[in-house]
């Protein structure tokens, strides 16, 4: 098993860094994607993330592993294997490795998850870092600290996310994002673990967007469509939430 530091030298070479051309310490974003891996959203979210004067991280969580979008469908998807509280173990190692980068500023994070990405920066959220869980070694010698915020687009908190009602250990400012016609979801399930999360002190915003699961990927599988407004809609709100962050936490 992984220990945190293997984990991100595994990571590390399939980590887009997109922001502002300079080398100062500034916020910094980590996208997470679905399970059906990288798509060309997730570098749109980047771009938005660098007009708010934010670093942006895009993490592949695949790319280490040698998996290919026709294996990630069939098994990730279908939750045969790599399920949330498995991947938790990379939001891990990737907030303790963007953490020494200079150009970031480690105090100012904030974690961004699509469907499978929000699954598993849930988990991580909930669950006890005792060693061995998470799919890490030694979950407990991360540094939690600086993570302010979260952004949940149509997090997966289907049959598989055992935790979904796990109160979380930290209390950051939280944006969920969720689609009114997702088949994975109701929006009732939804509100209902927006609700937990209020309860444990963190600041919810939620925006109840009127399109099908993973509408702003570019996509037209099953019951999945493409929704070229919607999309603009929440890279705006994306854009937007990140500045409201930095303002809330005194970044410059």
């Amino acid at each position: 098993m992984d220990t945190i530091a293997a984990r991100w030298a595994r990571l590390q070479p399939h980590v887009q860094i997109v922001g502002p051309d300079d080398d100062r310490p500034r916020p910094t974003v980590l996208l997470f994607h679905g399970c059906g891996g990288l798509r060309s959203h997730l570098p749109r979210y980047a771009e938005a993330a660098k007009a708010a004067g934010w670093r942006a991280a895009i993490v592949d969580s695949y790319g280490p592993r040698g998996w290919g979008r026709a294996f990630t469908l069939t098994t990730v998807c279908t939750g045969l294997v790599f399920r949330g509280y498995e991947r938790a173990g990379d939001v891990l190692a990737a907030i303790h490795g963007l953490s020494q980068r200079p150009d970031v500023d480690a105090s100012q994070l904030a974690l961004a998850g699509w469907s499978h990405g929000g699954w598993a920066i849930m988990e991580m959220m909930s669950e006890t870092p005792a060693p061995r869980r998470m799919g890490v070694a030694d979950p407990a010698t991360v540094d939690l600290s600086g993570v302010k915020a979260v952004f949940l687009a149509y997090a997966y908190i289907g049959p598989w996310a055992f935790n979904r009602m796990k109160p979380w250990r930290l209390h950051p400012r939280v944006f969920a994002l969720t689609a009114r016609r997702d088949h994975l979801t109701t929006v009732r399930n939804a509100e209902r673990v927006n609700t937990m999360i209020r309860e444990c002190g963190s600041e919810v915003e939620s925006w109840i967007a009127d399109g099908t699961h993973a509408f702003d990927e570019p996509t037209n599988n099953g019951p999945m469509r493409h929704d070229p407004v919607l999309t603009d809609e929440a890279l705006r709100r994306f854009q937007a939430w990140l500045e409201a962050t930095g303002a809330a936490q005194g970044a410059s």
